[in-house]
């Protein structure tokens, strides 16, 4: 039988992979993501971003989880993703900050909340990078109030975030001098890059991805 609903949705998933591979090959541009995560990653997105291309059933899961909070929250007067834009210096070279917040609420033209989803195998407690991205959201937009949610295949639960004290101009200069390769001890496990890394670590920690 011919998997016709899967390839609409592998189609459209090559289309929207295609439509970022030129943004996601700028050099000057960095993600929030990239803050978050191995420096040297980047570096590879770089120069092989077809490596990166990945259609892979929790991936599907978490865009199609997504998408669903994502709708209920416009339905109680959110905006979703929002995408957020700002720039940097780093040893001279201008770099370009980009990042998308999954949901934002706004009051007298200021955001107020940001809220990140997230889904998981299992969760305990705030995964470390993932509050480490939503302060970087909160502390770009001026934001008071974060919420981390994770939907799980047993439960869903939500943690609030506190702004933090995010240095994220040390963060982006750790980046694009790729000082931070890997910027936690788990990240090897995950990346898609590893097989070709001279930073890879053979034992790593298990953790969610």
């Amino acid at each position: 039988m011919e998997p016709r609903i899967l390839r609409i949705v592998y189609e459209a998933k090559q289309r929207d992979f295609a439509d970022r591979v030129s943004e996601a090959t700028r050099p000057d541009v960095v993600y929030v993501t990239d803050l978050t995560s191995c420096s040297q990653k980047r570096l590879f997105r770089l120069a092989m971003p077809l490596l990166s291309f990945r259609f892979e059933p929790p991936m599907l899961l978490g865009e199609l989880v997504h998408l669903g909070l994502e709708r209920l929250l416009e339905q109680e007067g959110w905006v979703t993703e929002l995408e957020i834009v700002k720039h940097y210096e780093v040893d001279g070279v201008r770099y370009e900050l980009r990042g998308r917040a999954d949901a934002v609420r706004i009051e007298d033209g200021r955001v107020v909340e940001v809220v990140e989803i997230k889904t998981a195998r299992s969760i305990d407690k705030p995964l470390e990078h993932h509050a480490l991205q939503l302060q970087i959201y909160m502390q770009l937009l001026g934001a008071e109030r974060g919420y981390l949610v994770y939907v799980t295949p047993d439960k869903i639960v939500e943690y609030s975030v506190d702004p933090g004290d995010v240095d994220i101009e040390r963060l982006l200069a750790e980046t694009v001098r790729n000082t931070a390769h890997p910027r936690f001890e788990w990240e090897c496990r995950y990346c898609p890059y590893r097989r070709y890394c001279p930073y890879a670590r053979a034992s790593q920690h298990q953790a969610e991805h």
